[in-house]
């Protein structure tokens, strides 16, 4: 089992910054793949950005490339999205989740990952 506290949400104008940060607590933490998913009101939940517990591999939609950036630190179990030149459309209500590292595995769909946290809103004003 594995809880996941997401915080670092708020309101920011556009072109700013935010950081997002994710605590994990559970099992075996550093053998998961972490996930930055999101949510719009009237829209589907979509992919963001993902890490590997072994930090060799990364993933972002093409939409955040170049603007947002993951990390995690193992030792402390937790996870980071830095957010810059964040625009309207990034606000959404993010979601923190894990899944399973395997080889193959695709890390784009929300169906990879069995924990989710609660979500934390990021609001962007014009």
């Amino acid at each position: 089992q594995v809880h996941l506290v997401e915080s670092g949400g708020g309101l920011v104008q556009a072109g700013g910054s935010l950081r997002l940060s994710c605590a994990a607590s559970g099992s075996t933490f550093s053998r998961l793949v972490i996930g930055w998913f999101r949510q719009a009101p009237g829209k589907e939940r979509e992919f963001v950005a993902a890490i590997s517990w072994s930090f060799i591999s990364t993933y972002y939609a093409d939409s955040v490339k170049r603007r947002f950036t993951i990390s995690r630190d193992n030792a402390k179990n937790a996870v980071f999205l830095q957010m810059n030149s964040l625009k309207p459309e990034d606000a959404a209500v993010y979601y923190c989740s894990a899944a399973r590292d395997y080889p193959g595995g695709n890390y784009y769909s929300s169906r990879a990952y069995d924990y989710w946290g609660q979500g934390t809103q990021v609001t962007v004003s014009s």
